[in-house]
C-alpha cells in the first residue's frame, strides 16, 4: 500500500485524537465571561500541571501532525 493509500486513514486518526484532546483540556471562561462578567482575579495566568500539561502538549502534537499530513496530502 503507498502513502497516498494510508494517508486518509491517518488523517481521520489524527483527528479524532486532536477531538477528543480539546475537549479533554479544562477552561475557566464560563458564560459570564463571554459577555464582558467576571472579575480581574480570575482572568489571571494559569499554570498547567500533571496531566493538563500533558494533555495540552499532546493536543499541540497533534495538531502539528495533523497539518503536517494535511501539507502532504496536497502533493501527493
Amino acid at each position: 500500500m503507498s502513502i497516498s493509500g494510508i494517508l486518509p486513514y491517518v488523517q481521520i486518526i489524527l483527528s479524532v485524537i486532536l477531538i477528543g484532546s480539546i475537549l479533554l483540556q479544562t477552561s475557566d471562561a464560563g458564560l459570564g465571561s463571554a459577555f464582558g462578567g467576571g472579575d480581574s482575579f480570575s482572568s489571571g495566568h494559569h499554570e498547567r500541571r500533571g496531566f493538563e500539561k500533558t494533555i495540552f502538549r499532546a493536543t499541540i502534537i497533534t495538531a502539528i501532525l495533523f497539518g503536517f499530513s494535511t501539507f502532504i496530502s496536497l502533493f501527493i
